[in-house]
């Protein structure tokens, strides 16, 4: 085990790129999603002075709080090694598990809490179980993550559309009055979505980097046969990186929920896409071994703040943001394999 650490510790300093300039050094690999993030920024009040306008900072960063909280679970699975494509289709399964549910609990709870708390605990429930089946299909099976999360992501999305009946669930409108303030609720002048994202950021960071946890998921992903031969049980730590992904997803969907109240089988369409582009762009490595939980965060930021800019300046349609995203995974991928070639291990 020592050894794979040692060799992970190697690994990481020499993938380190630095400029020395004045006396001082700049970690590329470790600055560069923040120093990206103030270009953009910088960007977009040029483009628009609008957007620094409070009520647009914090519709952004609760906007990016979904996609973020999912991107911090992924952050785990593809440390060690893994993906997920499945977390977009979950979002929209256990959105309609859940209106189903607040919505039959109305007759005999009421539009109350409890209903309300029936609802979460549902969804966390369902979370955490959409991510053993995908990581115990992944590991037992001996199927590589791709094909499983892709079929499960065919169907998660099916169900949803079944139990809609092809259309959209709607949540009752007397227990989205009680549910609404989850989202559109406020503590010290910040979203109640931000507070969850900084504290879902907090813990991640914690697990992934102080806890004998994240250390298996960068051995595993370093080197998953040395993983083993070091005691290590690869299986139960790559199935344990999947629930913690659909707790994220779980978590994620409890905020979402009402701020439409509503659920239908194009909820959480690209979800997949922008949590791995937030956590390519935040630094971590797609072939697994190397993460960054507050590169992730500014990673989301990033791709909501994209969205923004667009939506503030009439040079680029809105409608393509979903190409600008797309280039941007091209590009940080290439620049990152760009850089361990150079570096090398």
């Amino acid at each position: 085990m020592s050894s794979v650490m040692a060799n992970n510790k190697t690994t990481d300093k020499a993938a380190n790129k630095m400029i020395k300039q004045k006396g001082f050094a700049i970690d590329l690999k470790t600055w560069g999603p923040f120093v990206a993030l103030a270009v953009l920024a910088l960007l977009g009040v040029l483009i628009n002075p609008a957007f620094l306008g409070l009520d647009n900072l914090s519709n952004m960063l609760t906007r990016s709080a979904f996609i973020g909280i999912i991107a911090i679970g992924a952050t785990f699975v593809i440390t060690a090694g893994g993906l997920d494509l499945s977390v977009g289709a979950m979002a929209a399964f256990i959105a309609g598990v859940m209106i189903i549910l607040m919505n039959s609990l109305v007759e005999q709870f009421g539009a109350g809490l409890t209903t309300v708390l029936f609802g979460v605990g549902a969804s966390l429930l369902l979370g955490l179980c959409a991510g053993f089946i995908n990581g115990m299909v992944t590991t037992k099976g001996k199927i590589e993550a791709f094909i499983v999360t892709l079929g499960t992501m065919g169907i998660y999305r099916s169900l949803v559309t079944y139990l809609a009946d092809g259309g959209t669930l709607t949540l009752d409108w007397a227990v989205r009055d009680i549910y609404r303030p989850v989202y559109y609720g406020s503590f010290l002048g910040i979203t109640i979505p931000v507070w969850v994202f900084l504290a879902v950021a907090i813990i991640g960071y914690i697990l992934l980097n102080f806890t004998r946890f994240g250390r298996y998921c960068f051995a595993i992903g370093s080197n998953e046969k040395v993983a083993e031969y070091s005691a290590i049980h690869v299986d139960r730590i790559k199935t344990m990186t999947y629930m913690l992904q659909g707790v994220c997803v779980a978590l994620a969907t409890i905020i979402y929920v009402p701020r439409l109240g509503s659920a239908s089988g194009a909820t959480g369409v690209l979800w997949e896409l922008e949590a791995i582009a937030a956590v390519i762009i935040g630094g971590t490595m797609l072939k697994g071994g190397h993460g960054r939980i507050w590169g992730t965060v500014v990673g989301a930021i990033m791709l909501t703040m994209i969205g923004n800019i667009l939506n503030l300046t009439d040079a680029i349609s809105n409608y393509l943001n979903g190409t600008v995203q797309g280039i941007i995974i091209i590009v940080a991928v290439y620049l990152q394999r760009a850089s361990w070639r150079k570096t090398g291990p």
